[in-house]
């Protein structure tokens, strides 16, 4: 029987970003992941945005995260050979002119006023636009580069199979200290942390062709991010109530809406994507054992800000299972203990 530090149940933005934690941290771990075409990890543009809501506020513990996020991925792409990480305009096409005073008024170190127009002719923007400063992440090439990297096992972690022992957890042929379980979607189902009330929503991407090349976020209700050689992803929806992770006509209906609103030029449907986000009660994410079983562990529900959440997040905790250090309370799972009693 072989013998890791910690087993890591899925490997979506969180699973890897821990797993890249705990290997520079020295920990030996083992990666199961079913690699599910609907987890959101695989829709997502991976985008880092700064600024949130309409008065255009700084994100929380940006100027502490997102440093650490820029070395991090960095980090990453030198020891995995690939590139992965780009700093970005976000291109905002104000599409009113109470948006464009809004952010005239809320100045912030990562907004700015363009100094010429660089779509004309391109794109519908009668009141103007703002630039944010900011970044994404091609999770398509960082994460099957990281699977390939520490062998992780492309099969469904069976909960059947995991046995709980006084001083660790043995699963098949594995034993270690825990398992922690960063399966996104799937975590509702789970039979030690489901109770936390996810709230998984489901949103559709569509994969267009444009006439021209950028290497900016544009954004104006529907958002583009580049994706090379012409290409775009633009989206994304959003759906409490939905039957099933298929992609459906009426999302494809109101991202071409919204592109019809941005565009001046035709576009082409090559793709279409949908998947269904984990989000927790207070929209933070989640990192902790189990406060009554610390062989168990979750790091899960990232967000829309996951890119840039996820490696200050990961470092959290791993600080706690090797030092003992404070998770800050804002992620610890603790704050639901009454959920999990």
């Amino acid at each position: 029987m072989e013998t890791v530090d910690y087993i890591l149940a899925g490997q979506g933005v969180a699973g890897t970003l821990l797993g890249w934690e705990m290997r520079q941290a020295g920990l030996k771990i083992a990666v199961f992941d079913d690699g599910r075409a609907d987890a959101a990890s695989r829709l997502a543009a991976g985008i880092i945005n700064p600024v949130s809501g309409r008065l255009f506020e700084v994100s929380w513990l940006y100027d502490t995260i997102y440093p650490l996020a820029l070395a991090t991925y960095r980090a990453m792409e030198a020891a995995l050979g690939v590139s992965v990480f780009t700093e970005r305009d976000i291109w905002n096409v104000w599409p009113t002119a109470q948006m464009r005073d809004a952010f005239a008024a809320h100045p912030t170190p990562y907004s700015v006023f363009p100094e010429g127009e660089r779509y004309e002719g391109l794109l519908e923007a009668p009141f103007g636009a703002g630039i944010v400063k900011g970044a994404n992440v091609d999770l398509g090439a960082l994460l099957p580069a990281w699977a390939a990297h520490i062998g992780a096992r492309r099969e469904t972690f069976e909960m059947a199979a995991l046995e709980l022992k006084d001083h660790g957890v043995v699963y098949k042929d594995l034993q270690a200290k825990a398992v922690i379980f960063c399966e996104g979607a799937a975590s509702p189902r789970n039979p030690w942390f489901g109770k936390l009330k996810f709230h998984p929503n489901k949103g559709e991407a569509l994969i267009i062709r444009l006439p021209f090349e950028t290497a900016d976020i544009i954004k104006k209700g529907v958002t583009l991010v580049p994706l090379g050689d012409q290409t775009y992803w633009a989206g994304a929806t959003f759906a409490w109530d939905y039957t099933d992770i298929n992609p459906t006509n009426e999302a494809r209906a109101q991202i071409e809406a919204q592109l019809q609103q941005l565009l001046l030029t035709p576009y082409e449907v090559i793709g279409h994507r949908a998947a269904v986000r984990p989000t927790g009660p207070d929209r933070r994410p989640m990192a902790g054992l189990h406060p009554h079983n610390p062989r168990l562990g979750i790091f899960n529900g990232m967000g829309s800000k996951g890119c840039s959440l996820a490696p200050w997040a990961a470092r959290k905790f791993v600080g706690n299972l090797i030092h003992g250090e404070a998770i800050p309370p804002e992620i610890d799972i603790n704050r639901f203990f009454r959920a999990l009693r």
